[in-house]
C-alpha cells in the first residue's frame, strides 16, 4: 500500500481495512462453523459419557449453550475474569479517550470494565458494536503512557469494528464447555471408560481415551483457526484509528514483557480475546499460541509507520 492510500484510509474510519461486510461474512462463516465442530465435539463428549441417553442430553444442553454463547458471551467472559464496570467518574480522562476513538470508527462508545490483576492486559467482547465493552487490566494502566493505552484501545475497537467480538467471545464459550466436559469424562471414573455389556469393551476404553485427549485440542485448534488472522487485522485497523503505528508498537512490547513476568491464567479458554497472550510457554508452546508472534506484529506495525513521513503529532493533528 502506498503512503497516500494510507492516509487515506486512516482518515475515513469506513474505508479501514478489516471492516468490510466481505470480512463480516467471513466472520459470520467461521462462527457458523465454530459453532458446528464445537457441537460436533460435544455431542461425541456426551454419547461417550452416557450412551444414547447421554447424546440426548448433549444435544439438549447444545441447543442452550448455543443460544447462551450468542446472546451472553461477552457477559459470561467479563464474569469469568471478575471484571468490574468503571465508571466515568473514576477515570473521566479513560472514558474520553474510548469515546474519541469510537466516534472515529462510527460506533456507539462500548462500556469500560477493569479487571483486577496486575498483568498488563486488554481484551474486547460484545456480539456487535451496539453491545461491546471493553477491559482492561489494573496492571495495563500502570505501565502504559496514554499514547501507548490508546493504541491498545484503538486495537480492541477495531476487534469490535471488524465484528471480531462475537467470533472470539463464542469460542471462548464453547471451548471452556468442551474442555470442561472432557475433564467430566476422566473424573467419572472407570464406569464411563469401559460398559460391561459390550463385548468390545476394550475398543470402547480407548475411545473414550481417545475422546478424552483430542477433545481438548480439537477446541484448542478450533480458536487457532479464528485468531491470529485477527489480531493483524485489529493491528493494522487500530493503528489507523488512533493515527500512531508506532504507539501500539509500543504498547505490544511492554505488554509482552508484563505477560512474561506475570503470566494470568485465570479461564485459559478465553486467552484469545486478549490482545496479548496472557499464558506462560517456551518455544514449542508457541505454536499453539492463539497469538501471532508480537515480533512479527511490531515489524508491520513499524512498516506501516514508516510508509508515510507524519510523525505521531501530525497523525493525531490529521484527526482533529
Amino acid at each position: 500500500m502506498r503512503a497516500g492510500e494510507m492516509r487515506n484510509t486512516s482518515l475515513h474510519p469506513e474505508g479501514m481495512g478489516g471492516g468490510g461486510w466481505r470480512h463480516r461474512l467471513g466472520n459470520a462463516l467461521k462462527t457458523t462453523v465454530l459453532l458446528a465442530g464445537l457441537t460436533a465435539l460435544l455431542l461425541v463428549v456426551g454419547e461417550r459419557l452416557g450412551g444414547p441417553q447421554g447424546l440426548i442430553v448433549a444435544g439438549f444442553f447444545v441447543v442452550v449453550m448455543n443460544f447462551a454463547s450468542y446472546w451472553f458471551s461477552d457477559r459470561i467472559a467479563l464474569a469469568m475474569h471478575g471484571a468490574q464496570p468503571l465508571s466515568y467518574a473514576e477515570a473521566p480522562w479513560l472514558h474520553a479517550m474510548v469515546e474519541r476513538l469510537a466516534a472515529r470508527a462510527g460506533m456507539p462508545k462500548p462500556a469500560i470494565y477493569l479487571l483486577p490483576t496486575r498483568t498488563p492486559n486488554a481484551f474486547a467482547t460484545g456480539r456487535n458494536p451496539e453491545h461491546a465493552a471493553v477491559a482492561v487490566t489494573a496492571g495495563l494502566m500502570d505501565i502504559l503512557d496514554r499514547r501507548e493505552l490508546e493504541g491498545v484501545l484503538a486495537h480492541e475497537l477495531a476487534h469490535v469494528k471488524n465484528r471480531d467480538t462475537l467470533i472470539g467471545t463464542v469460542a471462548a464459550t464453547l471451548a471452556g464447555v468442551i474442555s470442561y466436559a472432557a475433564q467430566m469424562l476422566f473424573f467419572f471414573g472407570g464406569s464411563l471408560l469401559s460398559r460391561d455389556d459390550d463385548e468390545d469393551g476394550l475398543a470402547h476404553t480407548l475411545g473414550n481415551l481417545g475422546v478424552l485427549l483430542v477433545a481438548p485440542i480439537a477446541a484448542t485448534l478450533l480458536q487457532l483457526a479464528v485468531s491470529r488472522s485477527r489480531e493483524y487485522g485489529a493491528d493494522a485497523t487500530g493503528a489507523q484509528l488512533c493515527g500512531d503505528p508506532d504507539a501500539l508498537a509500543d504498547a505490544l512490547l511492554k505488554l509482552e514483557r508484563g505477560a512474561e513476568l506475570m503470566p494470568y491464567d485465570r479461564a485459559p479458554a478465553t486467552s484469545h480475546l486478549f490482545i496479548v497472550n496472557p499464558l506462560s510457554g517456551g518455544a514449542i508452546m508457541g505454536l499453539f499460541s492463539t497469538h501471532p508472534p508480537i515480533p512479527e506484529r511490531v515489524r508491520r506495525l513499524r512498516e506501516m509507520s514508516a510508509l508515510t513521513p507524519r510523525s505521531p503529532r501530525a497523525w493525531h493533528s490529521a484527526w482533529a
